[in-house]
């Protein structure tokens, strides 16, 4: 994914009115559930997660396969 993909996919899913979350799947199989609009800062090609136990992610577009629109979990938003 190019880093302006990246950046102009993630903003989308985050500005979605009413929010809902979205599951960001990476390379390794890995995955994250973003669960409220203002959990995640996305700039330059880099993200940052902040999960609601307080635990960050640190991710890039080279690490993203794919963004996945609604997840099972509700939103907190």
């Amino acid at each position: 994914m190019t880093p302006k993909n990246f950046d102009k996919t993630l903003s989308a899913y985050q500005r979605r009115n009413p929010f809902r979350s979205f599951r960001v799947r990476f390379v390794s199989g890995e995955h994250i559930d973003v669960d409220h609009p203002e959990a995640m800062i996305v700039r330059g090609g880099t993200g940052i997660y902040v999960s609601s136990t307080g635990v960050p992610t640190i991710f890039d577009h080279e690490s993203v396969s794919e963004v996945v629109g609604v997840t099972d979990r509700r939103s907190a938003g």
